[in-house]
């Protein structure tokens, strides 16, 4: 399959099988940076009966102008993936919450610079089973820790310490599946000032357009349910 689009927008809407939505746009390889990026959120935007907005919180996590439901959004190399929750107004979005604990992250598959900074990321005991030849393995624990990192909503988390890879999922080629996927299994390890006990967290890789997209959501979070 031809992964380059470079005179227009590509776009994929769907429920992924663990609940939470996913709007993808991929393509426009004839635009670039800033202009790609500001295109492919106004796509995403659209997608609703009206145009939202795309805001942040003062902590840099962004937010739907009025949808009361949490967002997680990631780009890289033509590629931008917007995650959402139901909407849950009963709890509320500016913090973390284990009901809204969910973030996204994406990176392509032949990232090899990764191999390079895999001491910044990994702790000692995860690089026992992340093995350094395998790329995809290292392709897969950085989205992971920066899904986690999106998902604990608490700004200066140690990407080593604070937040922990027990598994890593299998990487799904086939995101349309009904099926439940086996999933990896993590924790959120929040420093003493922030107050908050370890929250145990859930990790989902799939493959697309060249990409390893990662989930990692709280078994507490609100679900759209399992089946698109």
């Amino acid at each position: 399959m031809d992964q380059r689009f470079p005179d227009e927008f590509v776009t994929w809407h769907h429920k992924t099988p663990v609940g939470i939505k996913i709007d993808e746009v991929f393509g426009m390889d004839s635009k670039s940076g800033k202009v790609w990026l500001e295109l492919a959120k106004q796509i995403f935007c659209e997608q609703g009966p009206d145009y939202r907005v795309i805001d942040h919180f003062p902590n840099g996590a962004p937010f739907l102008e009025g949808y009361p439901g949490r967002i997680s959004l990631t780009h890289t190399s033509h590629f931008l993936a917007v995650a959402t929750l139901p909407k849950t107004p009963e709890i509320n979005l500016d913090g973390f919450t284990p009901r809204a604990a969910m973030g996204i992250d994406a990176e392509p598959l032949d990232r090899a610079q990764v191999l390079k900074v895999r001491d910044k990321f990994l702790s000692p005991e995860e690089m026992k089973f992340i093995l350094e030849e395998d790329l995809q393995m290292n392709i897969m624990a950085w989205t992971a820790k920066e899904a986690l990192y999106k998902a604990a909503f608490s700004p200066g988390i140690e990407l080593t310490s604070g937040l922990q890879i027990i598994s890593l999922p299998p990487l799904e080629t086939n995101p349309e599946t009904k099926v439940m996927p086996k999933l990896g299994e993590a924790m959120i390890n929040f420093p003493e000032k922030i107050g908050l006990p370890p929250q145990e967290m859930r990790l989902y890789s799939y493959e697309s357009y060249g990409c390893c997209v990662t989930l990692a959501f709280s078994p507490k979070c609100a679900k759209f349910g399992k089946n698109p």
